[in-house]
């Protein structure tokens, strides 16, 4: 197998649990090949860089095999190869992700002079 759409291929590889949701994400603007927007019927070929986006989560990986047919996790992720740079820039932003959601601190529910403040706040200083 020398050529496979990259909808097909995306769903062998796993990033998505069906064909239709690969072509979503695709029609989407969601993965670019070599920097350009893809198409559901485009061809892949070994070799080719794919930009994946996922959430809060983007990819590069490069395409290693070529598989129309969906199998096993250990299989798929013989098609492809993540960049180490894109693994790096993941980790990264999990993390800030992570410390971001950690900071914020309720106390429970506002009080009624809490909440003044906050009305006083949404009206603006004009009111």
């Amino acid at each position: 197998m020398d050529r496979v759409r990259l909808d097909k291929w995306l769903w062998a590889a796993r990033f998505f649990r069906t064909r239709a949701r690969a072509k979503d994400a695709i029609d989407g603007g969601k993965v670019h090949i070599g920097g350009a927007r893809g198409k559901p019927s485009r061809e892949l070929q070994v070799g080719e860089e794919l930009r994946i986006r996922q959430g809060w989560e983007e990819k590069t990986v490069i395409v290693k095999a070529l598989s129309d047919q969906r199998r096993g996790a250990d299989e798929a992720q013989k098609l492809y190869e993540e960049t180490a740079e894109s693994l790096d820039k993941r980790t990264r932003e999990a993390a800030q992700r992570k410390l971001a959601n950690a900071t914020i601190v309720t106390e429970g529910r506002p009080t009624k002079r809490d909440r003044r403040q906050i009305h006083s706040f949404k009206r603006g200083p004009d009111s």
